[in-house]
């Protein structure tokens, strides 16, 4: 007579009697592991924001910035018969395009077009804009005043990004139509309140400056990837360079 054979594999042997789960610790079991789910869930979607915000958005915002960019020199070109050097001053196309492109070796050495304003809306094209408030920024070829600008440091081009590398002695050139405008950069404050409107005053008493003179300062959020408080660097014009047909930079940016 052939021997019996358990549920469990072995020969002959009875099976124990199943032991019954505690109902309570089911119902916990089952809680943690929807919890858990809900936890990996969000952890993705937020890795996916994070992502868009830092990533694709620069994508998107230098696209744009680009094709600005090249809309301005064309005007350019168009205004000057193809060539550079032209009579016209830069206010005749301040509103339609932009005012010129910010050259600041120290942020890595692209161009960023700079236009009027600093909503939100237009510095997420991945551009430079100029303060009209609290207080009115000057400009370049103003012989007097403070030309104040601001940029995105993190998302949206993250112009700035790179702002805390910038030294006193560095340059920073601002391109017109016309003209190169060399500034040189003589404080750095990189920390202060998003409230403190006195580092766009025409004369920066912050920036050690009693007197007029011809000031650029650049404005952007700090720490990185936050909005808490503001990183500010003040330059002054050293030199302006008449642009030639060849829009030869100044020496230095090459």
């Amino acid at each position: 007579m052939a021997a019996s054979t358990d549920h469990d594999g072995r020969t002959g042997v009875p099976s124990p009697p199943p032991v019954p789960r505690p109902r309570g610790r089911g119902r916990i079991a089952r809680v943690v592991s929807v919890f858990g789910e809900l936890l990996i869930t969000t952890g993705v979607v937020l890795g996916l924001f994070v992502a868009y915000s830092l990533w694709w958005t620069n994508v998107l915002a230098d696209r744009e910035a680009s094709k600005q960019g090249d809309d301005v020199r064309d005007h350019w070109a168009r205004e000057d018969g193809g060539g550079g050097g032209g009579k016209n001053t830069p206010r005749s196309y301040d509103e339609a395009d932009g005012i010129g492109f910010l050259h600041v070796p120290a942020l890595g050495g692209s161009e960023i077009l700079v236009k009027k304003g600093t909503s939100t809306e237009l510095l997420n094209n991945g551009i430079a804009g100029y303060y009209t408030d609290p207080v009115k920024s000057a400009l370049p070829w103003d012989k007097k005043g403070n030309f104040t600008l601001a940029a995105h440091r993190d998302g949206h081009g993250a112009r700035f990004h790179n702002i805390h590398k910038i030294r006193t002695g560095d340059p920073v050139v601002f391109e017109t139509r016309d003209t190169w405008y060399i500034y040189k950069v003589y404080k750095e404050l990189r920390q202060t309140s998003k409230y403190n409107v006195d580092v766009l005053m025409p004369v920066p008493k912050e920036s050690g400056k009693t007197k007029p003179g011809r000031y650029l300062t650049l404005t952007t959020c700090t720490p990185i990837y936050t909005s808490d408080y503001r990183y500010i660097v003040w330059a002054e014009l050293d030199r302006t360079q008449k642009v030639d047909k060849q829009r030869t930079p100044p020496p230095e940016l090459r």
